[in-house]
């Protein structure tokens, strides 16, 4: 949807005939709904402002200042609005958008004028996805993450207070989850993960008086990490891959494998990679920031991934990046295309809970390969070449022995296996 609005800074005149020391404010405009002006802060004299270009001229003392913080207003009403038309996908209430528009430029909304609304969940909730979105940068899909837990908050209990979320809420809420929601129960962990951080924002910022982000706490058979299947490929499968013979029209589809496989040599995720410049390579190491966690990362390139970086070094790619790399849905597509090719057919077995009830699927893997996989094969495969985990984390960006511990388990698994080849030896 399209929401018809319009934002203007203006002067705001008192009296007739004062031109000194006028006000700024910003004006916006939703179709259909009174204006909200927002105070701006400063004051420009009448002659020393661009009423067209709407603008503090350079001879006013703090035009830097003034013009930059139009700039950044524009820009958060901006992505306000994106937020309503992309993920929302609705028309806000004035006093809805002047309560987000507040919180996002830490400007407190008089408590008056709160009383009344704060106590009403999901307008706290808007508060919070506000001011964490911005504090956080926050990527479209954790804007689309926050917006599903809402809608399901809604439809379990259309009207609701902050104060009513006790222990009982929340254990009704979980099954709901589970049994009008049909969700696995690694979802509802999710969202229940969510939900907790929500609830300690608001207790936090004096809303919520309860104690059940902490008390709540319920025990979700198959959330431990212990069931959840790590797709990677091994060594062999990595060989066939890379020895895959392409015909000239499966170019597009040998761009995937090459991108992949950089993954592979490289453990960067899908977000990395294909924001990955050619000024991120310097000195035979990639220096990049990553985008999920914020991390300065500092990753030695191999024999593979200079291979793969020199194959296309003379190739123009749009913000000068580094390889061809396309859409993650369509590299997804084409990762399982490849795999099918590559004969990557091994069964590998998911298993998942709903409530207490447990259910296996089997497919072959080229199924289930995603850009993720590089990533689980890059750290599976250092693992077995008995790089020190430290050095591993170093390179991901793993902040904690706990997060490796899934990839551990899979090569103690894999040199039992490999042990006990010996037993037929003779």
């Amino acid at each position: 949807m399209q929401i018809q609005q319009r934002v203007k800074f203006l002067l705001h005149r008192r009296k007739k005939g004062v031109d000194k020391q006028l006000n700024i404010r910003m004006r916006v405009t939703i179709k259909g709904k009174p204006p909200i002006d927002f105070p701006l802060g400063y004051s420009v004299d009448a002659e020393l402002w661009d009423g067209e270009h709407e603008r503090a001229l350079p001879e006013c003392a703090n035009a830097r200042e003034i013009n930059r913080t139009i700039d950044e207003w524009k820009s958060i009403v901006d992505e306000l609005f994106a937020r309503y038309e992309l993920v929302e996908k609705r028309v806000p209430s004035t006093d809805e958008f002047k309560n987000l528009f507040n919180d996002s430029i830490g400007r407190k909304t008089p408590l008056v004028k709160l009383l009344d609304r704060e106590e009403d969940l999901f307008v706290v909730y808007d508060r919070f996805t506000a001011q964490m979105s911005k504090q956080n940068n926050w990527t479209a899909a954790t804007f689309e993450k926050f917006a599903a837990l809402k809608n399901h908050l809604h439809d379990f209990s259309p009207t609701c207070s902050i104060g009513d979320v006790d222990d009982d809420y929340l254990r009704d809420f979980h099954d709901f989850l589970l049994m009008k929601c049909g969700m696995r129960n690694t979802t509802v962990s999710k969202n229940f993960g969510f939900m907790r951080w929500f609830l300690r924002w608001a207790y936090v910022n004096g809303i919520y008086h309860g104690k059940s982000h902490e008390s709540f706490k319920p025990k979700i058979k198959g959330t431990s990490g212990g069931t959840k299947e790590m797709i990677y490929c091994t060594k062999d499968e990595i060989r066939k891959l890379l020895d895959y013979k392409f015909s000239s029209l499966q170019k597009s589809l040998e761009c995937v494998r090459d991108v992949f496989m950089f993954q592979c040599f490289t453990g960067l995720r899908y977000s990395d990679v294909a924001k990955l410049r050619r000024s991120d390579i310097k000195q035979g190491c990639i220096r990049v920031v990553t985008k999920k966690t914020v991390d300065g990362l500092t990753i030695e390139l191999n024999d593979y991934s200079q291979a793969i970086l020199d194959k296309y070094k003379d190739s123009h790619f749009p913000d000068n990046l580094a390889l061809p790399v396309i859409s993650n849905q369509k590299m997804n597509a084409g990762l399982k295309l490849l795999g099918q090719l590559c004969e990557l057919t091994d069964p590998v077995r998911i298993v998942y809970y709903c409530g207490n009830e447990r259910h296996e699927d089997v497919y072959p893997k080229w199924q289930l390969l995603t850009t993720h996989s590089g990533r689980h094969t890059f750290i599976v495969s250092a693992l077995m070449l008995r790089i020190p985990v430290e050095v591993i984390m170093k390179w991901t960006g793993h902040s904690s022995y706990q997060s490796m511990r899934p990839y551990i388990a899979i090569v103690d698994e894999l040199k039992k296996d490999s042990m006990s080849q010996f037993n037929n030896i003779f």
